[in-house]
């Protein structure tokens, strides 16, 4: 069963971070199990949209960028595409890796006792990250994340179990949708941190690194259903175990730990802070590489992760990391720029991958079937939404 586990596992490390904790913290904390079923409509999303993203790299062999540059036969259309891609991932990876690093600098400095280290700890966390990514391959990732996303997902149910939720809230939670006043912008913000644009160019890459067969169609489809279920699953247990934290303000990811403290004992903490970490780390990690593969498949570079070219493209977006962090630089002008990419990117890939699935030229007897297509519209009409919202948020914001 373990073999075929792969790709799947690297996406839901991706999604399960430091920014998925801080949201799923202030949805338990501000309105209790209310939100599950937000999260679980963003989890059926994700695998909808990773599954069809997993099949285009398995049936093509190739990236989604190299597949859509070779769909869309007008010019003036195909570089306005590869140039809203490569701007939002780009660019914003490299806003969002400080947050990365942030997160897993604030799990660290729990779990060390010297406090004159912590100005060190991002530098310190960047180069570890640099040497796993130069000196290893596609299988030895694998192995790394498949770790990670065990401690990862480990800390944060045992936390859950140890507040004692009410089962029958949970379930209320999740099959009952409700909205509670002054909730909407916190359900939009759940589904931005997991359905993430960047993890469709990633899937699609790392498929044909693991697989090369159409016969493995069923190995895909399992990897993905079972990964991002435990990646969502991590999800909830955040937001229930801060459901039962006493917390007046949230200002990062680390404040559900430290109210979890007085009631739960230092086990709770320790649990949350080694879960940050992990979070910290893998989301670190999945960033600069899911832009190197971006890159690599917009310029047709060949070699894959040993190709000088994309690791300077994942070696300039860990630097960007770092360099904010370590100089507490906010690089407002650049995140916001990087929200409105996104907004823009998510329905125009899940459009474009409908799009794809659908090209019996492309996909052959792999095409979507009529259930894959209505749940594929329902999600880009809901990514339009989404789209639409966080680029009005961000020029409300201006």
């Amino acid at each position: 069963m373990f073999k075929k586990i792969g790709p799947g596992v690297l996406v839901a490390a991706a999604f399960v971070g430091p920014g998925t904790i801080t949201m799923c913290t202030l949805a338990g904390a501000r309105f209790g199990y209310a939100l599950i079923w937000a999260l679980l409509v963003s989890i059926i999303a994700t695998i909808v949209l990773q599954g069809m993203a997993g099949r285009i790299g398995l049936v093509t062999q190739n990236g989604l960028v190299d597949v859509v540059r070779t769909e869309l036969k007008t010019p003036w259309v195909r570089n306005v595409v590869i140039a809203i891609v490569l701007g939002a991932i780009l660019v914003g990876n490299a806003a969002y890796e400080a947050g990365n690093i942030g997160g897993a600098t604030l799990g660290l400095e729990q779990l060390l006792p010297q406090p004159e280290l912590k100005s060190l700890l991002p530098s310190i966390i960047g180069v570890i990250i640099f040497l796993l990514l130069w000196f290893s391959n596609y299988k030895i990732l694998e192995k790394i994340f498949m770790g990670l996303v065990g401690i990862m997902g480990l800390s944060f149910v045992i936390c859950a179990i140890i507040t004692q939720p009410s089962i029958t809230g949970i379930l209320k939670g999740m099959f009952v949708p409700r909205l509670p006043e002054d909730g909407l912008l916190t359900v939009i913000a759940l589904v931005g941190t997991t359905v993430v644009p960047y993890n469709l160019f990633l899937h699609a890459s790392l498929v044909k690194e693991k697989w090369n067969s159409i016969t493995d169609l069923k190995a895909v489809n399992w990897d993905t259903i079972v990964s991002i279920g435990l990646g969502g699953l991590v999800s909830i247990a955040i937001l229930i175990t801060a459901s039962a934290a006493p917390i007046s303000e949230i200002n990062n990811a680390l404040d559900m730990a430290k109210a979890l403290e007085p009631l739960f004992g230092k086990m709770a903490f320790l649990f949350m802070a080694i879960g940050l970490l992990a979070a910290g780390i893998t989301s670190a990690i999945t960033a600069p590489l899911a832009a190197a593969y971006v890159a690599s498949s917009c310029f047709g570079w060949k070699n894959g992760m040993q190709n000088k070219k994309f690791k300077m493209v994942w070696a300039i977006v860990l630097l960007c990391g770092v360099v904010f962090l370590s100089f507490d630089i906010t690089p407002i002008e650049v995140i916001q720029f990087a929200q409105v990419a996104n907004g823009i990117l998510l329905p125009v890939m899940a459009l474009l991958l409908l799009w794809i699935v659908n090209k019996k030229s492309v996909m052959g007897q792999n095409k979507n079937s009529l259930v894959q297509n209505v749940l594929g519209i329902t999600i880009v009409a809901f990514a339009i939404f989404l789209g639409a919202k966080s680029i009005f948020k961000v020029i409300g914001l201006l």
